[in-house]
């Protein structure tokens, strides 16, 4: 099937979304490329269509497992074979699923990117036949970008050893300098091809407020844009005390964040996108790779620690294409707050030495090892053990993880896992000897096809259904199964889990690159000083600001936003400016006047557009004001 045949066959669509077929013919021609697609601008298929038309396997790289796991779901259910590899799999599991991948009937091969230079990954990869390397979340690979990874480094290396082989490198939002840094690092040559989607949303209206209530904002807000919305705060008790008022305000919403079991965060996203809610309050670990189109609003309650993220995650409103709203709310003192960022963010090299040792005492690793081993991690419990300060140790840790020191994911969920290790004679005979445990065995072999040649994804509570029985009765039952040779069964994981990827320094060897970690926190400084910009703008197209953050060519006026429409309110035609300023010179004439009897004598004319002529009679020195703030005509 040639391209569209594909696009119609899989995804249902009759023609391409903008730019896609342009970055698909590149990627067919074997072109190294970059694109850029703004959130839910379709970057999945960019990738996935082109694979799909070629012979072989598309090798997939994310550092967002729950990402991965959900388009490896989505691909299942058109019928196109696809496989995922991430940290917390056994080595069983990653060992059967990259054989799949070499030898059986795959088309994608999803991976997290410090499995890339296992050794195990590195037998089978020669066998793969791959025939395109897709980066997603390309922004991670620069240190200078806001979401640096240094798995990501890895990357470039697998290139050698699949010649002739095209890298598809995708992002929502990357500056130039950061574009640059992503094709240097993945070895692009000068051939290379960039496509950048446009930031015209001419339906999406930005505004921002510094209001005295942010509760009845919001209830303002929600109350007058009817339909779904998404509501953004930095911490997961926020979340649950916004979610409060709405209800009491007998608007129907509902809380999400990392901190909730799986069951629960599908749950509530399920029902939000099914309509079911109307208003989610969540963390940012909310909206990746959701592709609601209907949403109306989004409101950052707190205010974001970038334009990168702002952009990404106000992009979620209004996909499709009808007017909606993307608004932030701020107070003087959260922008003071952020500008003290820098130094919390980004610990001195004593602090992160100490936090690094303490770290390693509470996984008990030894100097000298510990390299690829996986280890859960609670945070909380740590920092109680060793009496650090729970946020200068977490932004310690995510600076050590940047130093390629350990990976870690905070928001992790692996489903159990279970395969037979036995044969099927050995099986009956079991069942024999233990008729108690037979119907879990008859339930696991009718519900989980292949689970005797590879480890199936097993959800306790659906089993239990099944056979009508509890949770808790059939765990136990595995487990029997389990200490009787029958199943490898490794229960599920939710807990926050760090992977090694270095051995334990020795004290005395203790280093980390402290240049590359200033222009770390030089640049965390000005991407702070970006969205502080743009708040503070009561002037020029908001949608404007943000492409030229972006470095994007040229993008129209939305006319939409906050400023663009206070601008149109204080249009001055030159009879008005003359009417104006003449009443003016003829109240100051005599004496001084304050500017509340300005305004009152000219009330008939909108009081934006008498300052707006103050403002400029000033400028010219054509009035003076005093240190009372009374007004009267230059001598």
């Amino acid at each position: 099937m040639n391209i569209h045949e594909i696009l119609k066959e899989y995804w249902g669509f009759d023609a391409f979304r903008p730019l896609q077929e342009d970055i698909i013919h590149s990627v067919l021609e074997g072109k190294d490329t970059l694109a850029l697609l703004p959130t839910g601008g379709g970057k999945s298929v960019c990738f996935q269509v082109p694979a799909m038309a070629k012979e072989g396997l598309c090798l997939v790289v994310s550092p967002l497992i729950a990402l991965m796991k959900d388009q490896v779901e989505s691909l299942k259910q058109k019928g196109i074979p696809a496989l995922a590899v991430y940290s917390g799999m056994s080595f069983f599991e990653v060992k059967k699923t990259l054989q799949n991948a070499a030898y059986g009937n795959y088309k994608f091969l999803y991976v997290s990117p410090e499995r890339l230079e296992t050794g195990l990954f590195q037998e089978y990869l020669p066998a793969m036949h791959v025939n395109l390397l897709a980066v997603d979340e390309a922004h991670c690979i620069s240190q200078w970008g806001y979401d640096f990874r240094p798995t990501y480094m890895r990357i470039a290396a697998i290139r050698e050893q699949l010649p002739g082989v095209p890298v598809l490198a995708l992002t929502a939002s990357a500056t130039k300098k950061v574009q640059d840094d992503i094709c240097e690092k993945l070895l692009f040559p000068k051939t290379q091809q960039r496509f950048q989607q446009s930031f015209d949303r001419p339906n999406l209206s930005y505004s921002v407020f510094n209001v005295a209530s942010k509760q009845n904002k919001l209830l303002e807000i929600l109350k007058n844009v009817s339909g779904t919305a998404i509501v953004y705060c930095k911490s997961r008790k926020h979340t649950k005390e916004i979610v409060d008022l709405l209800v009491m305000n007998s608007i129907n919403a509902d809380h999400y964040h990392a901190g909730l079991n799986n069951e629960d965060r599908n749950k509530k996203q399920e029902n939000w996108i099914s309509n079911k809610t109307r208003v989610i309050v969540c963390t940012n670990a909310f909206g990746m790779g959701i592709d609601k189109p209907d949403v109306r609003a989004v409101v950052h309650y707190d205010v974001p620690d970038c334009l990168e993220n702002y952009y990404q995650e106000a992009g979620r409103a209004g996909r499709d294409g009808k007017r909606a709203y993307a608004v932030l709310l701020y107070t003087y003192k959260e922008l003071d707050d952020l500008q003290q960022q820098s130094d919390i963010r980004f610990p001195n090299e004593a602090e992160l030495k100490k936090i690094y040792t303490a770290l390693m005492n509470h996984l008990q690793i030894a100097a000298g090892s510990g390299e690829g081993i996986n280890f859960d991690l609670d945070i909380a419990a740590f920092t109680v053990a060793f009496k650090l300060n729970i946020l200068t140790t977490t932004y310690a840790i995510k600076a050590l993880e940047q130093e390629g020191l350990f990976s870690f994911n905070e928001v992790f969920f692996k489903p159990s896992t279970i395969v037979f290790t036995t044969t099927r004679d050995e099986l009956i005979d079991f069942e024999k000897a233990h008729p108690e445990l037979e119907p879990v065995c008859k339930g696991l072999l009718r519900s989980y096809e292949g689970i005797f040649d590879f480890p199936a994804t097993v959800y306790e509570t659906q089993l239990a259904k099944f056979l009508r029985t509890e949770a808790s009765v059939i765990k136990k039952e595995l487990e029997k199964l389990k200490g009787n040779g029958i199943i490898s069964y490794t229960p599920q994981k939710d807990k926050p889990q760090l992977i090694l990827l270095q051995n334990r320094m020795y004290a005395d060897n203790y280093v980390i690159n402290a240049a590359d970690y200033l222009k770390r926190k030089q640049n965390f400084e000005q991407r702070v000083a970006a969205i502080i910009d743009y708040i503070k703008k009561e002037a020029g197209c908001r949608s404007k600001l943000i492409a030229v953050y972006f470095s994007a060519v040229s993008v129209k006026t939305c006319g939409i936003c906050d400023n663009c429409i206070r601008e149109k309110a204080i249009y001055i035609t030159t009879a008005e400016f003359e009417r104006v300023s003449g009443q003016i010179f003829q109240l100051a004439k005599e004496i001084p006047v304050t500017v509340n009897e300005i305004l009152a004598s000219l009330k008939e004319i909108k009081k934006e557009k008498v300052w707006k002529v103050l403002d400029y009679l000033q400028a010219e020195k054509k009035l003076v004001v005093n240190k009372e703030g009374d007004i009267s005509l230059s001598k």
